[in-house]
């Protein structure tokens, strides 16, 4: 959604990562902005972007973290899935690999089938496994995109 003091959506998340930075975190990375068509009944196009953090904090601190900035953006949670905000900051991998609790899972569990993640990650950090396929961000992203079946070991073979 438009932010009254930032603007459109691109210009919403240039200011989230300034306010990652203004947290605390170090800002190592910072993906291309890219628009997607949304999850659930909304009909305007989202923008979507990746950065690549540095923290002492452990993952449920630093969720509490990002939603504590997501609620200085004006985002209420009210339990509406899918419903229109202003920012949604999500946690997505960390370099300890999985970790779970009852508030957040790590990987979170739907990254892999979404290209609006994928992409912006995959830019930013192409060589970053998943810790529970083994696979690159990148091959992630080009498995999800990719327009024809990759042959099968008995197709290969037997051409």
């Amino acid at each position: 959604m438009r932010h009254a003091r930032h603007g459109l959506p691109r210009a919403v998340l240039v200011a989230a990562v300034a306010a990652l930075d203004a947290a605390g975190l170090a800002v190592l990375a910072t993906a291309p902005v890219l628009a997607s068509a949304p999850l659930g009944p909304s009909r305007r196009l989202y923008a979507n972007g990746a950065v690549v953090v540095e923290t002492p904090l452990a993952p449920r601190a630093l969720l509490a973290l990002l939603q504590a900035i997501e609620h200085d953006f004006g985002r209420v949670r009210r339990g509406r899935r899918w419903g229109a905000r202003t920012l949604d900051l999500d946690l997505v991998l960390w370099s300890g690999g999985a970790w779970s609790d009852a508030a957040l899972t790590i990987p979170h569990p739907a990254f892999r089938e979404r290209a609006f993640v994928l992409g912006p990650a995959a830019r930013i950090a192409r060589d970053w496994r998943d810790p529970l396929t083994g696979l690159t961000l990148g091959q992630l992203r080009a498995r999800l995109t990719r327009t024809t079946r990759a042959p099968s070991a008995a197709r290969r073979r037997a051409r």
